[in-house]
């Protein structure tokens, strides 16, 4: 019947072989002479035939999809556009190849683990990627114990036989103090992000050791949550100390844009009062005003290389590190020399004029 996809009868029925023949071929197994070979390989392209995922999974033992659980509430996993960015890198290559992403979102680190636990149990993945790592993330010997092969993004501060995709954070927060040192500002505070991720705690890192770097004090750190709910929250609190900072250096993008909107409603001018920046360089970072420095990161370059890495890992049973470029800082325009005393403002003289000509 026309519309009806052809089957393995239909490639056997058009070489005059067997179905044994054509899985034989069609898996590149030995048994079947090379012209028979051929013979039923134009027949599957003239038919448009295809073995599906389910039954190539089936004959080798393979999945052909990798899993991705996230332990982050569904709705915070939306606001962040480091997942959506990521997961586009990772579709990228597995489409092509007729592979899947397993995707699971999960609130807290139980069902995290039950997560990994019913992947492995079901056979649903042929490796896992390792985002989010954490001080002591208890994950490295869970999937230990459960055999499942994993790429890990960034590093992961202990011993793994799982290949890791390096990136140099540090230098993207270190050009962003070493900016702001350059334009002159000697008070520059912190929204980090939260407590037990490792990525968090690197840029907090770098940011504390440049600014000793450059002889400056340590500025006043504000814990985050890289939404734009706790950076507001974060920046409240830093904009409302005495004296206030002059410059604020956030953990990701989207902690900085609600610390722009912050500044705006207590009545400061992003630069003029308050340098701002960011990390991750997003969409959005070159839209809002005033466009946001911030350092640049390619988080769907880093799901299409984990990909590749994790796919050789599966096929190959080894895969090597890989090092990332480093992250690096943009310029724009939400930072600039801090405020002039106020006895040293063009505006402050302006308005002292007119009293002490009277």
């Amino acid at each position: 019947m026309a519309g009806t996809r052809p089957t393995i009868a239909d490639v056997a029925r058009r070489a005059g072989v067997s179905k044994g023949a054509v899985s034989f071929a069609l898996n590149d197994r030995p048994g079947v002479a090379p012209d028979t070979r051929r013979r039923i390989l134009d027949a599957a392209a003239a038919l448009g035939w295809a073995p599906s995922m389910r039954a190539r999974g089936l004959t080798h033992a393979r999945a052909y999809a990798l899993g991705l659980v996230v332990a982050r509430p569904a709705h915070l996993l939306g606001a962040d556009p480091f997942f959506p960015a990521f997961i586009a890198g990772v579709e990228t290559e597995l489409a092509p190849r007729g592979q899947a992403l397993v995707l699971q979102v999960v609130p807290d680190a139980a069902a995290e683990e039950d997560g990994y636990r019913r992947l492995a149990r079901d056979g649903r993945v042929d490796g896992v990627f390792l985002l989010d790592l954490r001080v002591d993330d208890p994950r490295f010997g869970l999937l230990d114990e459960l055999g499942v092969p994993a790429a890990v993004l960034g590093e992961p501060g202990r011993p793994t036989a799982f290949p890791r995709l390096v990136l140099d954070e540090a230098a993207g927060v270190e050009e962003a103090v070493d900016h702001l040192a350059a334009l002159g500002h000697t008070d520059i505070a912190h929204v980090s992000g939260p407590d037990g991720y490792l990525h968090a705690q690197h840029r907090e890192e770098a940011w504390a050791t440049r600014l000793r770097h450059h002889g400056l004090p340590a500025g006043p750190v504000e814990k985050g949550d890289f939404t734009a709910a706790g950076g507001a929250a974060a920046t409240q609190s830093l904009l409302g100390r005495r004296p206030r900072p002059t410059a604020i250096v956030y953990a990701n993008d989207l902690m900085a844009v609600a610390g722009l909107t912050v500044a705006r409603q207590l009545g400061l001018s992003v630069p003029h009062d308050l340098s701002v920046t960011g990390f991750d360089d997003t969409e959005l970072a070159s839209h809002v005003v005033p466009p946001l420095t911030t350092v640049r990161g390619d988080p769907e370059a880093w799901g299409q290389v984990a990909t590749r890495v994790l796919l050789d890992l599966v096929e190959h049973g080894s895969a090597e590190d890989v090092s990332l470029p480093p992250a690096r800082l943009v310029p724009r325009g939400s930072t600039a020399p801090p405020p002039a005393p106020p006895a040293d403002r063009p505006a402050a003289r302006e308005r002292r004029q007119p009293e002490e000509q009277r």
